[in-house]
């Protein structure tokens, strides 16, 4: 399992967006902590930390600290 880090900005990021896609990427994390390489895509080139949570109206870029076991949300950006 690996734990979720995120900034007040990404934090502010995410209190702003609609409930229903709030829902949905908080799930979709919530699996990535358990998976975080089987819940995510790649970010560029495939290096197994820098990865992404692509859904229908926002995505996410997050970074795999492997040792740390700690999944950091950098980036959310919501499409709709």
């Amino acid at each position: 399992m690996y734990a979720l880090k995120y900034d007040t900005t990404v934090a502010a990021v995410w209190d702003s967006l609609p409930p229903e896609v709030s829902e949905q990427l908080s799930d979709v994390l919530a699996t990535a902590c358990t998976d975080p390489l089987g819940a995510t895509v790649p970010y560029g080139e495939d290096d197994g930390m820098m990865r992404m949570l692509v859904l229908d109206e926002v995505f996410a870029v997050i970074y795999l600290g492997h040792r740390t076991r700690t999944l950091h949300l950098y980036q959310i950006d919501y499409l709709g």
